[in-house]
């Protein structure tokens, strides 16, 4: 047993890398090292407020470029959340300096893109992991449990998932997410990655044979650029049969709901990509049953709800915690661990083929 912690660095001051400050110092086993901005004063102000909320033990140092972070024999790990449009650059040049990678998603502008990255972290053997944290929650383990019992759900026919939220006037007219060169895949890459990996989870990571995809609305405030899905649908279709719709906006009001369902009951999830605030993550088991007597038709439920302690957020337990904390296990082995670049490849791919599609008609694209 090793007592080191794996030493990150903050490769942008983005809000969402507040939370993983605060992962990382409930992992036991991580420390934020360095913090990079292109202006090194925002850089100080990100890590005199995280300190102030959450400290570590050692202050990280702020740095004033990427380039400087990335050179720093204090760095081991790297954590990545800038614009999709500008990942590709740096995750290569992090794997060229020995950097561990955590990437935000959708993890490239392109199937291309994301393949010259990931050669980049085999050749410089460097792990890759993405940001999608319900990978982590231990709710997934008994799920996956349910899944293969043979009983509870039976084979899987059908994976149906939303996934939104309402953005204000401001969001459509400054955030980066409504910008058509930072981020091409607009909610299909900010939210819709996350029902394809959903998807692909439960089908035990098998690809679908092919997808449809269909842009319901579109906006774009970058002068010039293009246009970028604010509400899009979606089909997965699977060689057992199966098949999976899904649903992603930014447009309809926070959902975040899933139905697994299968020839013998189905499994509910009402937040399956950020859990609700509590102690405990959880999910029903429905085998809902038509009891027919007479002229008397009854429909039971039959509902049970499953919890798993596990803290939502910030906390040792939750799910962000998880990821870095497994990320981190798996670099201090000394071993890289395939899967997770892996899965992060097939999700692009899925995301890619259905905005394809919604590109040339919504026509069937081919992929496994």
């Amino acid at each position: 047993m090793t007592d080191k912690k794996l030493r990150w660095g903050f490769l942008s001051t983005a809000q969402i890398a507040r939370k993983n400050w605060k992962a990382i110092r409930n992992s036991g086993n991580s420390t934020v090292a360095a913090v990079a901005s292109r202006k090194i004063d925002r850089s100080r102000e990100f890590i005199v407020q995280c300190q102030a909320d959450t400290p570590m033990e050692i202050a990280p140092q702020p740095f004033g470029s990427y380039e400087e972070l990335i050179a720093s024999a204090e760095v081991d790990a790297v954590y990545i959340p800038l614009p999709t449009g500008l990942r590709k650059e740096w995750v290569i040049r992090c794997a060229e300096a020995g950097k561990h990678i955590v990437c935000e998603k959708p993890c490239a502008s392109s199937m291309a893109d994301l393949h010259e990255m990931l050669a980049a972290c085999r050749r410089h053997r460097v792990q890759f992991m993405d940001g999608v944290m319900f990978m982590h929650s231990r709710r997934l383990e008994k799920m996956r449990e349910l899944l293969g019992d043979a009983t509870s759900v039976g084979p899987v026919r059908r994976i149906t998932s939303a996934f939104s939220f309402a953005g204000d006037e401001e969001f459509f007219t400054k955030n980066i997410r409504s910008d058509g060169v930072l981020e091409p895949y607009g909610c299909l890459g900010d939210l819709g990655w996350y029902n394809i990996r959903l998807a692909l989870w439960v089908m035990n990571e098998q690809l679908p044979k092919s997808v449809t995809g269909r842009i319901l609305s579109e906006t774009g405030h970058r002068k010039g650029a293009p246009q970028v899905p604010a509400e899009f649908s979606g089909e997965l279709f699977f060689e057992s049969g199966a098949s999976s719709g899904f649903y992603c906006s930014f447009q309809t009001h926070d959902e975040q709901w899933a139905i697994i369902n299968g020839s013998k009951g189905y499994l509910r999830l009402t937040d399956f990509v950020v859990p609700f605030f509590g102690s405990e993550v959880a999910f029903d088991l429905n085998k809902t049953e038509l009891k027919v007597t007479g002229c008397e038709f009854n429909m039971e439920p039959h509902e049970r709800r499953i919890a798993i302690p596990e803290y939502s957020n910030s906390h040792a337990t939750s799910q962000e915690t998880n990821l870095f904390r497994s990320f981190a296990a798996q670099v201090l082995t000394g071993k890289l661990n395939d899967q997770w670049p892996q899965i992060a490849l097939k999700t692009q791919q899925v995301m890619s083929a259905c905005f394809e599609s919604a590109h040339n008609g919504s026509r069937p694209i081919n992929v496994g």
